[in-house]
């Protein structure tokens, strides 16, 4: 029988956003939008997801003037990305 897949990772926009933070120790708000192509709204709302899940951390500072968001994977998050890459090899009979 295959297991589920983790609901909030499946999405395409937060599993996109995990993919690039799973290899990265950190990345802005800006760097994210530029990699998975989302409006600013809509990542904003993933991002808040995440966060709430504890999949990741969201500090917001400011460079001068200017507002930075910066994200990062949590251990949570990892250890669920891990397990939601190995549910999806079992789908595909990977080992």
């Amino acid at each position: 029988m295959l297991k589920e897949l983790d609901p909030l990772l499946h999405a395409e926009l937060r599993l996109a956003v995990m993919s690039v933070l799973i290899t990265a120790e950190e990345a802005d708000f800006v760097y994210l939008q530029e990699q998975t192509g989302a409006t600013s709204g809509n990542l904003s709302v993933q991002l808040d997801k995440l966060q709430q899940a504890g999949y990741i951390e969201v500090e917001k500072t400011f460079r001068g003037k200017k507002p930075r968001t910066v994200c990062r994977i949590t251990q949570t998050g990892t250890d669920a990305f891990e397990k939601y890459v190995e549910v999806l090899k079992g789908y595909l009979n990977i080992k």
